[in-house]
This record gives structure tokens, sequence and C-alpha cells, in this order.
């Protein structure tokens, strides 16, 4: 069965504690001082663009492996080896099996996923966009702004921005549940709906495959959705009691992020600066401790 990342929050609370008792110790030394004797870390991907992928030509890239990459070369690991797993068998792969040393798939950080790894601090943020015609004629921004011009929007089915705009008060038969990005993409352009709401790089990454489509990303945010604002943001994800691996990470990972670095990597992926964590992005916050 494949499991999807809509699938994983359910799975992830059944896994729990148990998974938290089998990533504990490596044996021969910690996770970190192995790699380094080796030259290699192990990464656990999806193959879900724009995060870790194989592209066209046989590498293995997007924004998380490219970043995984830089980070461990300053720390004389000059090779990562990818495992591709279906996104629900991430998590499992990592603490149970043990077929990777970290998650470098975008994960968003939940308190659910918290209770079975340990997150780093947090790699980028994901502000909610939308997907509007050239120039943005009926002036979208917000999920307020659906609702009060009775404007027809689309959104995958199952993910978060059903949920947001049924909860600001937009009717249900105004929201259309598409399969994919593309999807979103072609109802937008062929005026089939309104607008389309997804986080701003995945819109970004699918704009980026069609050139020339006359639509267009408009900036992100964070909803407000119950007068609450929803933060989502994505990190690394290691073994409880990695320590020293979650360290170096955490660190390099500042540094990249404070001098201009991580941007560099990660624009040609659909990030920009909006999705650099502000300092009040936290993963304790995130985990809701």
């Amino acid at each position: 069965m494949t499991w999807s990342r809509r699938d994983f929050l359910r799975r992830g609370v059944a896994l729990g504690g148990g998974a938290l008792v089998a990533g504990c110790a490596t044996p021969g030394g910690s996770t970190l001082d192995l790699a380094r004797e080796a030259g290699i870390i192990t990464l656990g991907i999806a193959n879900e663009a724009p995060y870790g992928f194989t592209g066209p030509d046989g590498r293995v890239t997007g924004e998380a492996v490219e970043v995984a990459r830089a980070v461990f070369a300053a720390f004389d690991i000059p090779e990562i080896r990818p495992v591709t797993v279906d996104f629900g068998e991430l998590v499992p792969g990592l603490t149970l099996a043990r077929q990777f040393d970290l998650i470098a798939a975008g994960m968003f950080v939940t308190p659910e996923r918290c209770a079975s790894v340990a997150f780093s601090v947090p790699d980028y943020t994901a502000p909610t966009a939308f997907l509007v015609p050239a120039g943005n004629p009926q002036g979208v921004g917000t999920f307020d702004d659906v609702r009060d011009r009775a404007l027809r929007l689309a959104v995958l089915g199952g993910a978060v921005e059903y949920r947001y705009a049924l909860d600001s008060g937009i009717p249900d038969p105004q929201i259309q549940q598409l399969a994919d990005q593309q999807a979103l993409l072609l109802a937008v352009a062929d005026g089939r709906a309104d607008c389309a709401a997804l986080t701003n790089i995945s819109l970004k990454n699918a704009l980026a495959g069609a050139p020339g489509s006359p639509v267009e990303v408009t900036p992100g945010s964070f909803p407000v959705v119950g007068g609450r604002t929803v933060v989502s943001a994505g990190a690394f994800a290691a073994r409880p009691g990695d320590d020293d691996l979650l360290d170096a990470v955490n660190t390099q990972l500042r540094a990249m992020q404070g001098s201009g670095e991580w941007l560099r990597i990660a624009q040609p992926f659909g990030f920009g600066p909006d999705n650099i964590p502000g300092p009040d992005v936290t993963t304790d916050g995130l985990c809701g401790s």
C-alpha cells in the first residue's frame, strides 16, 4: 500500500512510543562519527519535488537534498546516499528499519511527528499563497477575500487548504477539490476557478513547470483561521538520541540561513526570502512544547 503525505499523520500516531525506543544508540559510535569515518551520510527522501527527487538526468536533487549536501560538506562528509521510499515510510524507515541516517524530504514539523522523531531547527516555512490569473484582477490575497467576493476556489483534495477555506466561511459548493498541482494550474488558467490555494513553494514549482501560463502566484502569508495564525514549517528529522548529528545540522543550517547561502541553494527550487524561518518559528513551538 502507498502512503501519501496526507495519510501520514494517522499512521504517525500509531507508531508513537515504539519508534522512540528504536532510535537511540547506534552500535559502534554515533551516527555522525560513523558518517565521518565513511565519508557518506544516508538520506531518506520521498521522490517529491521540490524537496528531494530524481531529476531527468538521474541525479537526486531538491531543496532538502542540496541543503543537506552543503551542511555535511562542512563536516567533512563529502558524499550523500539517497534512499527513496514512500512518504509514509520515512519515519519507520528511519527509526525502525534504520534504512537511512536522516530524513531530508521537506517534512512538516507537527506534534504527532515530534512524538516519533527528533526534528532539526526549521529549514523553511511554507506560507499559503494563491494562484490567480495574471494581474490578479480580483485582488485575492486571503481566504477572506475569496469568501467576501464569492469566488470559485480550487484546492488539492484532502489538503489542509480545504479545511482552511471551510473554516474561513467559504461555502463548500464554491470549493473544487482537484487531484494535483497541474490540475490547479489548468483550472485557473482555463477560467474554471477564480483562484487556487496551496503553499507558495508548491505553486511556484507548478508555475515553473508551465512557462507562459497566464497565471501568477500571490505573495505568501500564514492564514488566520478561527482567530489563530497557522504556521507550517519543514525540517530535517533524525532518530531520537542522535544528538551529535542533530547539533551538527542545526549549527550549519543556522549559519547558512544567516549568511544567505541557504537562499542561494533553495531559490532554484521555488523558495524565496519569505520561506526563511523567522526567529519566532521554533521546533519546540511547532512541536507544541
